[in-house]
């Protein structure tokens, strides 16, 4: 069957019931009232529940749908003084079972700048049980086929899942797979760490020499030494060149330590990186898995 929502040639706003075989005469056909907002229709498959809401409107009708005449039976209204914009509708598996919730409406007050949760809960003497009629097997979160298989035609049923306390939930979104490195190009990551080390080395033979035969040439600069003693000086002095090789070594070693620590400043870095991508794509998996 098929339900349509709109409004008659008196422009009184109706719901109208069709059989797809045959559309030259609807099965059930209801007028509402005459406002002119439009309506939004939300089906339960699971409870056959038929929700009507109207944008602008306070209230919210409650259908039960079957294939025998009357085919629509009204069941009660929600009514509130604050009109609502839009709905959106939690997933089923977001419900809370325990409280016997059937369905819930997310409104959106206008007025008010606000998102209002509307939870349908069926009153039942032990709701702190399972209600195993309330909830049957439903759609699960886990896709039937492909994208390429429905472009194909094929029509496959919805993978069920049971909304039981303590049913697993399979992730439908696996973790992308880590991009193949190309052995003839180094990652961007090693490449710049790498030409950092060289600069920094290349820096250190500049400044000490690795033989103390080196140091032949080397002649004292005096405007270290002035710039040292001067009070308005901002950066502070460069340590005399070493006189002797264990000084020299010394140096060396320092400078070893140094390039030590700023690799493993890089590595923190970069584990920083990958718990950062990691919580993004698990902030996108839970998104998705809400709407």
């Amino acid at each position: 069957m098929l339900l349509s929502t709109g409004s008659s040639i008196w422009n009184h706003r109706q719901i109208v019931l069709w059989d797809p075989d045959d559309l030259s005469e609807p099965l059930y056909e209801e007028v509402l009232d005459g406002s002119a907002g439009v309506l939004f229709p939300f089906y339960d498959p699971d409870t056959h529940m038929l929700y009507l809401a109207g944008k602008g409107d306070g209230n919210i009708r409650y259908y039960e749908l079957s294939t025998e005449k009357p085919y629509i039976s009204f069941l009660t209204e929600y009514r509130s003084l604050l009109p609502q914009k839009g709905l959106g509708v939690m997933p089923k598996r977001g419900l809370d079972v325990s409280a016997c919730e059937v369905f819930r409406f997310y409104r959106l007050i206008s007025i008010k700048d606000l998102v209002e949760p509307l939870s349908m809960i069926v009153p039942r003497k032990e709701s702190g049980i399972f209600q195993a009629d309330l909830y049957p097997m439903t759609a699960g979160n886990q896709a039937a086929m492909t994208a390429q298989e429905w472009l194909s035609g094929i029509n496959r049923s919805p993978v069920l899942m049971s909304l039981k306390p303590g049913i697993g939930v399979s992730n439908p979104y696996p973790e992308t797979p880590a991009e193949k490195m190309d052995p003839q190009r180094p990652e961007n990551n090693d490449f710049m760490e790498e030409a950092f080390l060289e600069e920094q080395l290349s820096y250190q033979d500049a400044k000490y020499p690795r033989k103390a035969s080196d140091l032949s040439g080397w002649q004292p600069d005096e405007t270290l030494l002035t710039n040292f003693f001067t009070p308005h000086c901002c950066e502070p002095a460069e340590k005399p060149p070493p006189n002797t090789e264990n000084e020299l070594l010394q140096a060396f070693y320092r400078q070893q330590d140094e390039i030590r620590g700023l690799k493993d400043k890089l590595n923190e870095k970069d584990v920083r990186i990958s718990q950062l991508e990691l919580d993004i794509r698990n902030t996108r998996n839970n998104l998705r898995a809400t709407f």
